[in-house]
């Protein structure tokens, strides 16, 4: 059986080594690893059998990390990921990163609404992919015991934090103007006030 801590102490070094963990998120309980190892991404989408051509957000702890993919973000997506609860969907150009974006050419990145999380994401010194922690088709587990039903010991460590029901993020996409791809935490309304 895969080790339930409290807290994310351990977890960094199981990130830091290509490990995969469930842990909170700013919204609900999510599978995270790191997005810049393969195997690992890999790894996730075998635990949630999903389906290869969908992609999986990304949780930075600020915009300097999208350096890492190689993106310098306009001044409207730049003020959006400052937002919490907004995923913002960001043309990516470096084909080594298809693993990730499936050949949609883009990727979706959040900073979390959650310092804990940023400060476990600065830690591991990579960005995370984050899906819900399911299995594709089941409802995310809103608490460890259901994510421990969906995987046992396939991953690395848990960490439990109670029952967890958070809205899920808005998600958008800047193409000259802005485009709201899913309804989530913070309204349209709001968004556009601030580009």
């Amino acid at each position: 059986m895969s080790k339930i801590e409290k807290d994310f102490d351990k977890a960094v070094d199981i990130i830091k080594k290509g490990g995969v963990i469930v842990a909170p998120t700013d919204t609900i309980y999510g599978i995270l690893a790191d997005a810049l190892n393969e195997e690992s991404v890999k790894r996730v989408y075998l635990l949630k059998e999903r389906s290869p051509e969908k992609p999986f957000i990304i949780l930075i702890p600020d915009i300097t990390y999208l350096s890492f993919f190689g993106i310098k973000p306009s001044e409207k997506e730049k003020k959006l990921l400052k937002k919490r609860g907004v995923t913002v969907v960001i043309d990516i150009p470096d084909k080594k990163f298809n693993y990730l974006h499936r050949g949609k050419r883009s990727l979706a990145f959040r900073i979390p609404d959650n310092d804990e999380v940023i400060e476990f994401i600065r830690k591991t010194e990579k960005p995370l992919i984050a899906p819900s922690a399911n299995p594709e088709g089941e409802e995310p587990a809103k608490n460890i015991k259901e994510a421990v039903n969906y995987f046992g010991d396939k991953v690395d460590m848990y960490i439990d934090r109670g029952d967890l029901y958070g809205k899920p993020s808005t998600i958008v996409k800047v193409n000259g103007k802005l485009r709201i791809l899913r309804e989530g935490s913070v309204s349209e309304e709001e968004l556009k006030k601030m580009i």
